[in-house]
C-alpha cells in the first residue's frame, strides 16, 4: 500500500472554558493520536531515567506556561488552574520559575551551525559543482578555515572551532587542509546537542502538525511518503536515495536563506525564523525500530 500523505485536520472548535469536558471521554481518535505522539518519548524519557512522576511534573508545569501565554494579559492564578485543572498552588509556583534554556548550549550549537552553514553555501567557499571546498586552515589571502570563521564571529577562535567540528567528526584535517564531512552533518556526537536538536526540530515539527490541527488558516507544510511489505535491502536502497535528495534540498534551501538573510541586515521588520527538515524512519514487520534519521539545517 502506498500513499502520499498530508495534514489534512484544519480546523478545530473552542468551547468556553467552564464548559470543557475531558476529550478523551468523547473521542477515542485523539486518545489514540496522543498514545501514539507520547510512546516514542516515554522510551526517552525511561533512556534518560526520568519517571512518571517526574514526567507530570514537567506536564503540569507545562500546561501553567501555555495557559499563561493564551491569556495574556488576564493571566491569573485562578484562571490558569480553572482552565488547566493544576492546583492554585502549584501554578503560582510554576509562574514563579525561570523559563531559560541553557544558553551555553543554544550558543555552541548556533557557532558550529553557522559555521557549517555559510561553507555550504557561500560562494567564497564552495567549488564550481558547488559543494563545499576543501579549504587550507590558514591563508595570507583568499579562502582558508580561520576567514570561514571569522566572516562568523571574531569573538571566537578559528582553532577552538575546529578542534570541536574534528571531535565531532564534522571535518577531517590532513596536510593543513579542512574537509567538511557531509555524512558527519547527520548527527551531533554530544548528548547536550542531541538534546537540542532532538527539543528544536521535534517541538518546531509538532507545532507545525498543532497549528495544523487546530488552526482555521493557511496549514504549515508537512508531508510524508510511506510505503510497507518492501524487503530490507529495498528500504536500505530507498533511504539512501531519500538521504541524497534531502541533502541536496537542505543544501539549496540553505544556500537561499543565507542569501536572504543578508539581504535582510538592514530591515528592521526582519523578526521571522523557519526550519526546514527531512527524517526518515523504518522499521521490521515485528514493530522493532530500525532507527530514525533527522538532518538539521
Amino acid at each position: 500500500m502506498a500513499s502520499f500523505l498530508w495534514n489534512f485536520f484544519t480546523h478545530g472548535v473552542i468551547l468556553p472554558v467552564m464548559a470543557v469536558q475531558d476529550p478523551f471521554s468523547k473521542s477515542s481518535l485523539f486518545e489514540q493520536a496522543v498514545r501514539r505522539l507520547v510512546r516514542p518519548l516515554v522510551r526517552a524519557l525511561i533512556a534518560q531515567g526520568v519517571t512518571a512522576p517526574a514526567l507530570y511534573r514537567i506536564v503540569k508545569q507545562t500546561y501553567v506556561q501555555v495557559a499563561e501565554e493564551e491569556l495574556k494579559d488576564s493571566a491569573t492564578d485562578s484562571r490558569i488552574s480553572v482552565m488547566t485543572g493544576v492546583h492554585r498552588r502549584d501554578v503560582k509556583e510554576f509562574r514563579s520559575l525561570s523559563r531559560g534554556e541553557d544558553k551555553a548550549v543554544g550558543q555552541k550549537v548556533s557557532i558550529l551551525a553557522t559555521v557549517v552553514g555559510r561553507w555550504l553555501s557561500d560562494k567564497s567557499f564552495v567549488d564550481a559543482d558547488e559543494n563545499p571546498a576543501p579549504l587550507p586552515r590558514t591563508a595570507a589571502e583568499g579562502a582558508s578555515f580561520d576567514a570561514l570563521v571569522q566572516s562568523v564571529s571574531r569573538d571566537i577562535r578559528p582553532r577552538t572551532v575546529l578542534d570541536e567540528l574534528e571531535r565531532q567528526k564534522i571535518v577531517a584535517v590532513e596536510d593543513n587542509m579542512v574537509t567538511l564531512l557531509l555524512e558527519g552533518l547527520f548527527g551531533s556526537a554530544d548528548m547536550d546537542q542531541k538534546l537540542h536538536f532532538f527539543a528544536h526540530n521535534v517541538g518546531d515539527h509538532m507545532q507545525a502538525a498543532v497549528e495544523n490541527l487546530i488552526s482555521e488558516g493557511a496549514p504549515h507544510f508537512e508531508r510524508a511518503v510511506f510505503y510497507n511489505y518492501l524487503s530490507e535491502a529495498s528500504v536500505a536502497e530507498i533511504e539512501t536515495e531519500a538521504r541524497r535528495l534531502s541533502m541536496d534540498a537542505l543544501q539549496k534551501v540553505n544556500a537561499l536563506a543565507s542569501a536572504r538573510q543578508d539581504a535582510d541586515k538592514e530591515d528592521a521588520a526582519a523578526r521571522h525564523r523557519f526550519r526546514f527538515g527531512h527524517f526518515f524512519f523504518k522499521q521490521d514487520e515485528t514493530g522493532q525500530a530500525q532507527g530514525i534519521h533527522d538532518e538539521d539545517a
